[in-house]
């Protein structure tokens, strides 16, 4: 008995002074330094909750310190939230910190727009320290942006869960609805340009509607979002020159400016008809562009004066779909910027499609295009199914990237196999005897290729910025084919290419020297 008396005297001492500060501080004396005077939280999107961003506070001093208050500038009312040392709030008493030591605070906000009042839509406050000489501060900074809030309904069910709404895609194998979480549009819509969308889940364009895209319009899209255009239902992107469209994440920090796969994909799905993008950029998604078709003598998309960057899987990726590309840019993708698939037809004319991914290994070349498509049936068999691809034809175009070979070629005997290559630019370096000795990459036969430039030097700007216009050092200078530029006259910048017709979207300017 005496030992459990005394064991649990040890307990209770243990426990009442593990409770107490181990260390003497003094009240801060107000020399508190900080890793930012100002931290801004870049973009926030109205009644959306902020990314969170953080700040140290560095006690350079020699004791360990006691910060009195840390608090809102704007108090209680404040449409930040803060994270001081571990512990949420918006204000805070007798903060330590440790000698020649830091803590971090961290800071996210939801901003109500309605209420801002400043002209330039920033919300303004900052992260009061209180010491007993002077107060010190970090001025918070929020650009608030002003959506229209496109996201599916949400029913709560009796044990809290929630069933959102979904756009159904079709049926599995026993008879069970597929769909992903999103919202179907009613009846023809218009995005305008009059203020941003942000979109949560899906969009589905409904059968026999019509989803149009306004020049200067911007579409940020949350994780596991995009578009989904349904059978003879059809999108139309209109952007011009000097007023693109913008497709992109809605992770506007810094960080995640070029960061690709933060959203699903535009998703032209079988049966859909007469789509258009014309002067777009898409970026940042898993796939740029994904477009399905069966059958389809027109083009199930026209797609012209667009850039696609940063995709985490293709550009372009084409399944037995016809597609007329003019003036592209496709780059940077984590397996093809563009794969044409299945079969199908497929006509692009000074397009650049150029991979210079370096996120990881990429199983795919730049430019990928196949005649059938493979699958497991129910005993774990591989099964091959071909597809005619009635046309794949590459004029003016350049085709690059930091592989090897970037343009491939694989054909299975049983349907056609299409294809024509004309004044254009291929990455194509191998000593592979199998595939030199494959007709399909005879380059000599003029049947199949006309004037074709073999491993020869592009001069992008710089591929790692996503500037691929070409200088005056590039072997596509001056060596496209003059009739077919013709019929696009100007390049994506809206510059003529009449006179000498550069290969590629760009005609072709002189790099300014950097100073030293």
């Amino acid at each position: 008995m005496r030992i459990f008396s005394t064991l649990l005297i040890v307990l209770i001492i243990l426990g009442t002074t593990s409770c107490r500060k181990d260390f003497d501080t003094i009240i801060s004396p107000g020399n508190l330094e900080f890793s930012v005077d100002t931290l801004l939280l870049n973009r926030v999107f109205d009644d959306i909750s902020s990314s969170t961003q953080s700040f140290k506070v560095y006690n350079r001093s020699k004791e360990a310190i006691t910060i009195p208050n840390i608090k809102l500038g704007r108090g209680d009312n404040s449409f930040y939230r803060l994270n001081v040392d571990g512990i949420p709030g918006k204000s805070f008493e007798n903060i330590d910190i440790l000698a020649n030591d830091s803590i971090y605070v961290f800071v996210e906000a939801t901003v109500d727009f309605e209420q801002i009042t400043d002209t330039d839509f920033f919300y303004r406050d900052s992260v009061v320290f209180q010491s007993t000489a002077n107060e010190q501060d970090v001025k918070l900074e929020a650009l608030v942006l002003d959506v229209n809030l496109i996201r599916p309904d949400r029913t709560q069910q009796p044990d809290g869960s929630f069933v959102y709404e979904t756009i159904i895609l079709g049926q599995n194998s026993e008879g069970d609805l597929l769909g992903v979480r999103g919202t179907t549009l009613s009846g023809n819509t218009i995005f305008t340009n009059e203020k941003p969308y942000l979109i949560y889940g899906y969009v589905g364009v409904a059968e026999n509607t019509t989803l149009t895209i306004d020049a200067g319009a911007t579409l940020y899209f949350h994780d596991n979002s995009g578009i989904i255009v349904k059978k003879n239902a059809t999108l139309k992107v209109n952007g011009e020159f000097e007023n693109q469209v913008l497709f992109e994440d809605d992770r506007l920090e810094p960080n995640f400016e070029e960061a690709p796969g933060q959203w699903g994909t535009i998703w032209l799905r079988a049966g859909s008809k007469n789509n258009s993008i014309n002067y777009a950029t898409i970026k940042n998604n898993i796939i740029g562009v994904l477009a399905d078709s069966i059958g389809n003598a027109n083009p199930t998309l026209t797609i012209k004066n667009t850039q696609i960057y940063n995709t985490s899987n293709y550009g372009i990726l084409g399944r037995e779909t016809n597609i007329l590309g003019e003036n592209l840019v496709v780059a940077n993708s984590g397996q093809s910027t563009l794969a044409c698939t299945i079969g199908g037809t497929y006509n692009f004319t000074h397009s650049t499609f150029a991979n210079y991914w370096n996120g990881g290994f990429r199983q795919f070349p730049s430019v990928l295009v196949n005649n059938f498509f493979a699958y497991f049936d129910e005993n774990n068999n591989e099964v091959i199914e071909t597809r005619n691809l009635q046309a794949a034809n590459f004029t003016n175009c350049i085709i690059d990237g930091n592989q090897e070979i970037e343009f491939v070629l694989d054909n299975i005997e049983g349907a056609d196999f299409n294809f024509n290559v004309k004044n254009s630019m291929l990455k194509f370096n191998t000593t592979n005897t199998d595939l030199l000795n494959n007709p399909l990459f005879d380059f000599t036969n003029a049947s199949l290729y006309q004037n074709p430039i073999l491993n020869g030097k592009p001069d992008f700007k710089d591929v790692t910025e996503n500037e691929y216009i070409i200088g005056e050092n590039s072997d596509a200078d001056g060596n496209a084919d003059l009739n077919s530029a013709l019929q696009i006259p100007f390049d994506i910048l809206n510059v003529s290419r009449i006179a000498t017709p550069d290969i590629g979207a760009y005609q072709h300017i002189i790099f300014e020297e950097e100073e030293n």
